[in-house]
């Protein structure tokens, strides 16, 4: 037994009009076609459906029966075409992006309301963490999407990572003291006496720091040490010390100055990274598009420059 979910369709429209024609006419059919399908129908489950005595049309006891579980099937259908659609047309569905601390706090807000203003029933959820953290997530399958720091070594095989940006990383200090160097840029080595503020360990950036200061000569001295982002741009603003940060971070920070490194400087690559090989959801591929043109539209603090075609 074959039943199609067209043949009951026709088979409800006749039920709810109990008239053939007035049903093919609801349905855009012609009432050939649907008296076809109809039987068909009542030939595949073996008994009729309708009784048609003097023009009146009812029911069997097998329509009877049949008509609830037909209406609910029907209407599932419906109901899973619309969603589909409503995911396809970007009205529905979610995202979920992984975001370093720096880049959340820069970055990531201005492409999100861009976004969102173009798809409001989208849910977004982001998750910020450390470069080496959103690789597990994207391995784990928790993320659709992340844009992290891409490592000198390349990512995991198991996924792809198109790089964006260019990044200086500048010594960020409070903008009402005297500045770390008097002269336009600075020598890494002229940090040496200078109390800084650190991350905590797992940082990106503080592997980078801490190499750096390696390969000057010196090693650094710490006024405090194990914060994430916002926590060491705030000791900065509260006169502890310096910290080497993304220039990024410091565009909508007033109370910080930003100094340049001297040639040749300390610079990082973002990159946004997803599985090798997977079909992006349509909100996601769509979030992928959003930052793209975010990016290419060139409206990129101080330090920042576009790497990618």
């Amino acid at each position: 037994m074959t039943v199609q979910l067209q043949q009951l369709r026709y088979f409800v429209a006749v039920a709810d009009t109990r008239h053939f024609t007035h049903a093919a006419d609801i349905l855009g059919v012609s009432q050939p076609t649907l008296s076809k399908q109809i039987h068909t129908l009542e030939t595949s489950l073996g008994t009729p459906l309708f009784e048609r005595v003097r023009g009146d049309v009812t029911l069997t006891v097998a329509g009877e029966t049949l008509l609830p579980l037909a209406q609910r099937m029907v209407a599932d259908a419906d109901a899973a075409r619309e969603a589909v659609q409503d995911i396809v047309g970007l009205r529905r569905g979610e995202v979920r992006l992984g975001a370093t601390p720096s880049l959340c706090s820069s970055l990531v807000p201005a492409v999100l309301r861009t976004y969102r203003a173009d798809h409001p029933g989208i849910q977004l959820y982001v998750s910020e963490g450390s470069s080496q953290d959103l690789i597990a997530d994207l391995l784990a399958h928790s993320l659709d999407l992340a844009l992290i720091v891409h490592p000198e070594q390349g990512v995991d095989p198991a996924l792809e990572a198109t790089e964006l940006l260019r990044e200086s990383l500048v010594v960020a200090s409070v903008a009402d003291g005297p500045p770390p160097t008097v002269a336009r840029q600075l020598d890494l080595v002229e940090l040496r006496h200078t109390p800084m503020v650190m991350f905590r360990a797992g940082y990106d950036i503080r592997d980078v720091t801490l190499q750096a200061c390696e390969r000057a000569g010196f090693t650094p001295k710490f006024a405090v040490e194990g914060g994430e982002m916002d926590a060491v741009l705030a000791f900065v603003e509260a006169g502890l010390g310096v910290a080497l940060v993304p220039s990024m971070v410091l565009a909508n920070r007033p109370l910080l100055r930003a100094t340049p490194l001297a040639p040749p400087g300390m610079r990082r690559t973002i990159a946004m990274a997803q599985r090798r090989g997977a079909v992006l959801p349509h909100a996601a591929a769509a979030l992928r598009e959003v930052l793209l043109e975010h990016i290419r539209s060139g409206e990129l603090p101080f330090g920042v420059s576009v790497h990618f075609g």
